[in-house]
């Protein structure tokens, strides 16, 4: 496993934080990127990924594809972004292998589409050079960021409460090559 060319740490104490600092994110995102989501029950994945979706200019109704397994997201041709890419939503969760990854035939959209895939560690690195990584941790009971465990149960609840999230961002490859500027603005704790 390759490390992180870099590694941000931001804190947010809303839902509504955490949808802001995606939204940013997705202005700055670009065709080809690939993101791959980590987080236990209630993280904040469909949250994030929602702002995303509004920063990158996409039709609204973002929702977890956990059922589906791949939901497309077109862009908005009077959005923000017109032009811009595409959201592919993926949720990696059911899915054994980066052979049953290939089977979605994500690259048909790699290139275009930004791709957003929760639980995808260890089964989509093949698809890029380059990813960015982003682990959503939240507080329980007050005793900090609870690491996501192997076994956690399935996201189904797209509401997020207001506790505190700590979300951690790792680039990997060429196009991650340096930290988006919104992170250095925002993280009060800068990696290497």
């Amino acid at each position: 496993m390759s490390k992180p060319q870099w590694e941000r740490t931001v804190t947010v104490t809303t839902a509504e934080q955490t949808h802001a600092l995606a939204a940013a994110l997705g202005e700055v995102l670009e065709g080809g990127d690939l993101l791959v989501l980590t987080g236990e029950l209630g993280a904040g994945k469909t949250t994030f990924t929602q702002g995303l979706g509004e920063g990158l200019g996409v039709r609204a109704g973002i929702i977890s594809p956990t059922f589906v397994l791949v939901r497309i997201h077109p862009n908005l041709a009077d959005g923000p972004r017109p032009g811009g890419p595409d959201l592919v939503h993926v949720d990696a969760y059911r899915l054994d292998s980066s052979a049953e990854i290939d089977d979605l035939d994500l690259e048909n959209t790699m290139d275009t589409a930004v791709t957003v895939v929760e639980w995808g560690r260890d089964r989509v690195e093949h698809l890029s050079d380059s990813r960015l990584e982003v682990d959503l941790h939240r507080a329980v009971g007050g005793e900090g960021p609870a690491p996501a465990a192997a076994g956690d149960v399935l996201d189904f609840d797209t509401d997020d409460d207001d506790e505190p999230r700590t979300i951690v961002f790792r680039g990997f490859g060429p196009r991650w090559a340096a930290a988006p500027h919104i992170l250095d603005v925002t993280s009060p704790e800068k990696g290497n």
